[in-house]
């Protein structure tokens, strides 16, 4: 009997020992990328401390602007590994944060099911001021100005403005070195209308980076909407007339 408690006690004690544990050296990660990269990259490292391989059964990232990739599927004790996330910039700028979900067999609960954090600081390639350019119904089509100024980071030397609405008209005049003026114009503002101007500048020479202003006409808060150039007018509405007087029936006595 105390044979069969013993052997007992030991598979217990050599299931514990064989247990696969894996340890992550970091579970967020501060990417820095510069002005101009087009991704912002992190390294997940890890290593099995315990004593049994560790499988992934599943890594997904939280959106599809973010990559994945592992190096291997099992994970045997005493290895080490990383699984790197890869964010693609586009025209992403400041803080951003992507998750990656990781589930192994490892048995904790604990271990089994980790997000990984990618955080990127992505700094601003050129500064637009404003972003968003009005006039209201009726005022006078005089031009208005949009400030570019690229970072100190963002050799930029050129831009170009184009919109596919014929209804403004946009220039760019070159001030110092990285800065530039645009000068838009509507030809009508009767009527409400808008665009979004595209603004792409020169960098990087495999892939120029591309900006948005947003230019519209509108109505003045709480005003009726205009009515265009010939459009025909609207007609009053008629009025309800007023229906005869009904003599009272004679009361008979």
């Amino acid at each position: 009997m105390k044979t069969r408690i013993l052997i007992f006690t030991l598979s217990i004690f050599s299931c514990v020992a064989a247990r696969a544990e894996l340890k992550w050296e970091q579970t967020t990660v501060d990417a820095r990328p510069a002005v101009g990269d087009k991704t912002a990259v992190a390294h997940f490292k890890y290593e099995n401390v315990g004593k049994a391989a560790v499988h992934f059964k599943s890594v997904k990232a939280s959106c599809g602007c973010t990559t994945t990739q592992t190096q291997k599927e099992v994970v045997n004790p005493g290895e080490k590994g990383e699984i790197v996330a890869t964010l693609n910039i586009g025209d992403r700028t400041g803080q951003q944060m992507k998750t990656v979900n990781v589930q192994t067999d490892d048995p904790p609960p604990a271990q089994s099911n980790i997000t990984l954090t990618l955080k990127a600081n992505i700094p601003q390639a050129i500064e637009i001021k404003p972003t968003f350019v009005y006039w209201t119904s009726g005022e006078a089509p005089k031009p208005k100005k949009v400030s570019i100024k690229a970072s100190k980071d963002f050799p930029a030397k050129n831009i170009t403005v184009k919109s596919n609405s014929q209804n403004f008209e946009s220039k760019v005049e070159p001030g110092k070195e990285g800065e530039w003026t645009i000068e838009v114009t509507p030809k009508d503002t009767s009527h409400p209308m808008g665009t979004a101007l595209l603004v792409q500048t020169d960098y990087p020479k495999d892939a120029p980076k591309s900006f948005y202003v947003n230019v519209q006409v509108s109505n003045p808060p709480g005003a009726p909407p205009m009515l265009r150039p010939n459009s025909p007018p609207v007609a009053p509405a008629a009025k309800s007339a007023t229906p005869a007087a009904v003599p009272s029936p004679a009361v008979q006595r």
